[in-house]
């Protein structure tokens, strides 16, 4: 037994441990273990804390980006009714535009009737006028005839102007 190598192996690590156990090696390695136990838990409570922050951060982004497209869906509701309503307008005035010179063609159109059918007038009193002195000058003489014509005249125009 004391030749054989398992029992000097065996010997050798009770010493050993003997030795640890005496100089408080035991007491180093468990308190190397507690510092990298609390050094883990530390790391491990941070990285739990940097993940709630992360998932807050998360949730005010998601937030804010859900109030952007609130806000631009309004700006574009709004751009749209303006739009419309810009639209609306300049067809009212257009509209109104159109009746005005439409208004203004018909007053003129009016106007330029009147005086041609005054003009037509004046025409066809002259030539009546005209007619009236040639046939009476012709058919009637002396101072008679010329009492007629312008009695005639004088009717003939103030019946047609």
């Amino acid at each position: 037994m004391l030749l054989e190598a398992e029992f000097w192996v065996a010997t050798s690590f009770v010493i050993l441990m003997a030795v640890f156990a005496y100089f408080g090696v035991h007491k180093t390695i468990l308190s190397a273990l507690d510092h990298r136990r609390d050094r883990i838990q530390k790391e491990l409570d941070d990285a739990r804390r940097l993940k709630e922050e992360a998932a807050k951060l998360v949730e005010e982004y998601r937030t804010r980006r859900a109030s952007a497209e609130r806000e631009a869906q309004e700006i574009v509701t709004s751009a749209k009714a303006e739009a419309e309503r810009i639209a609306a307008e300049a067809k009212t005035k257009m509209e109104e535009f159109v009746a005005r010179r439409t208004k203004t063609a018909e007053s003129k159109i009016a106007q330029a009737e009147s005086q041609a059918i005054a003009d037509v007038r004046a025409a066809a009193a002259e030539a009546a006028v005209s007619a009236a002195t040639s046939i009476m000058g012709q058919s009637v003489r002396g101072s008679v005839a010329d009492d007629l014509i312008s009695k005639g005249i004088a009717d003939v125009r103030s019946k047609l102007n």
